[in-house]
């Protein structure tokens, strides 16, 4: 595939068009976790629980992912247990800790919300070379990873 011709951009455009893209995103995830019954936190916490898989978070990686305490995580483990969501599992290791596990039915009517979205993003990413697309994703990781580390650097005490 040859790469398709492309408007020229400015950074100032790219960061525009990146807010535009986070802000309809910030408000697409409202709304979907109002739909599923949950909120936007809550919502967070159980996809890093589906993308964790059988790798199962405890409460305290759940909390260091969402940026909230291991109390705040108790609450939100304890609503995402109560809608169905996940399981509590005993941890094999250390049985003073517990595992986090998504519940498969959960995760299905989830994908039921997300998959719809996901085959428009394919079918947008088909307009892309390989070589178009590791660029995105080289963008995408680094910038995430930046984010991540400034959001530390954020909330460290002055």
């Amino acid at each position: 595939m040859q790469a398709k011709p492309r408007p020229a951009a400015t950074p100032e455009q790219a960061l525009s068009a990146m807010d535009q893209l986070i802000a309809t995103h910030l408000v697409g995830q409202q709304e979907i976790a109002q739909q599923v019954g949950l909120s936007v936190t809550d919502l967070t916490c159980f996809g890093y629980v589906i993308e964790a898989g059988d790798h199962h978070p405890t409460a305290g990686d759940l909390a260091a992912r969402v940026h909230v305490t291991t109390g705040a995580v108790t609450g939100i483990l304890n609503r995402l247990e109560r809608a169905g969501f996940i399981t509590r599992l005993p941890d094999p290791a250390d049985r003073r800790r517990v595992r986090v596990a998504a519940r498969p039915d959960a995760v299905a009517r989830v994908r039921e919300v997300y998959e719809p979205y996901y085959a428009r993003l394919g079918a947008l990413f088909a307009d892309y070379t390989p070589d178009e697309i590791a660029v995105l994703t080289d963008w995408f990781t680094r910038a995430g990873s930046l984010a991540a580390t400034y959001l530390e650097e954020y909330r460290r005490p002055s």
